[in-house]
């Protein structure tokens, strides 16, 4: 029995033993993913095909070259990951809902046999996310539905090339395939922060490294430029994050918190009106906790990769053993400080 398919019953018997809500959660994922398997095609049947459009012929080709640079040069696996590609009929191949109670930072986590706990629900479907949304606003919680261009399987499925990214700029097109496969290098059950930070910390260093060696060191500038601006971003949320949990930590009614909440979520949002990464979207809570899961560790990440002189490898390895056993049985997130960015500090009892 093969790979794919010992998964597929695993994950199949799981639906068989859970109740009905978690029955018809799973049955539309392990529907939604034998679906995209079943699309998939090898990239390079595709490039031999002369019916292939030019178009996606030049963006195979180019994926081509990044899989095998990502394999190459930044050490990630190399597998059948990214080496077919599959054609969709939707703009995002899933759709996630955070959440995230009315006074609190902390997404609510969904737990999965799989993957473990993490802090988001996605969805093949947008009606089927959207349903959960509706769900969790009618409860009270705060609430962000995103649609999510791809996701991984950490190696269980061989994950395709997807048409909900392939045209993506060429750096952007590198960015996501890295950021895939790096969690494929290092997973960590229950810890959404410490394996997205992870996997942002690969991908930026992977595009500066790709784009030197295609001879692309003019577009390094545009991508160090865009960088800084997230930066820019990312620190207006955290500030805006460090007021709110002081805030909710406050002796206050419902009502006097509820306003200064929606006080501060409107100062926010005018101080980044305009920016591309909140287009459409109005700040709340789930918003923040959202943007903190992929970026809060990437400091003490990037500071433990100068730290091994730019060495993947030894880097790699030094994630694994953090993630492998954290200090004492910690969550390893809770050992890394981005804000002194020390590479590791155990917590002592």
């Amino acid at each position: 029995m093969g790979a794919s398919l010992r998964t597929g019953v695993s994950l199949l018997a799981a639906v068989l033993l859970s109740g009905c809500e978690t029955l018809a959660y799973y049955a539309q994922a392990i529907g939604g993913q034998l679906s995209l398997m079943s699309r998939a095609r090898p990239v390079e049947t595709l490039l031999a095909d002369p019916a292939t459009p030019q178009a996606l012929r030049e963006r195979l080709a180019l994926a081509r070259s990044i899989r095998e640079f990502a394999a190459q040069e930044l050490k990630l696996p190399d597998n059948r990951s990214y080496r077919n590609y599959a054609e969709l009929d939707r703009p995002s191949v899933v759709w996630n809902v955070v959440a995230a109670a009315e006074f609190s930072l902390e997404a609510v986590k969904s737990c999965f046999p799989v993957a473990g706990c993490v802090s988001y629900r996605g969805f093949f479907a947008r009606d089927d996310a959207e349903r959960h949304a509706q769900g969790l606003r009618a409860s009270g919680h705060d609430v962000y539905l995103y649609g999510v261009p791809a996701y991984s399987t950490l190696g269980r499925f061989d994950d395709p090339l997807l048409s909900t990214f392939i045209r993506y700029p060429d750096a952007e097109l590198a960015r996501l395939v890295f950021h895939e496969l790096a969690h494929q290098v290092v997973y960590v059950r229950d810890d959404s922060t410490f394996n997205e930070s992870f996997a942002v910390a690969v991908e930026r260093e992977g595009v500066r490294r790709w784009l030197a060696a295609t001879g692309r060191a003019a577009e390094l500038g545009a991508v160090l430029e865009l960088q800084e601006r997230n930066a820019r971003f990312l620190s207006e949320i955290e500030q805006s994050r460090a007021r709110l949990q002081a805030l909710y930590g406050m002796a206050l009614s419902p009502e006097r918190m509820r306003q200064r909440k929606k006080l501060e979520l409107e100062f926010l949002g005018e101080r980044l009106k305009g920016n591309a990464r909140l287009k459409g979207i109005s700040p709340n809570n789930a918003v923040l906790a959202s943007f903190a899961t992929y970026t809060q560790l990437v400091p003490a990440f990037e500071k433990l990769l100068a730290d091994e002189g730019g060495n993947l490898e030894r880097f790699y390895a030094r994630v694994k053993a953090l993630g492998a056993g954290g200090v004492r049985g910690l969550s390893p997130a809770s050992v890394i400080e981005p804000s002194n960015r020390g590479p590791l500090s155990a917590r002592r009892p």
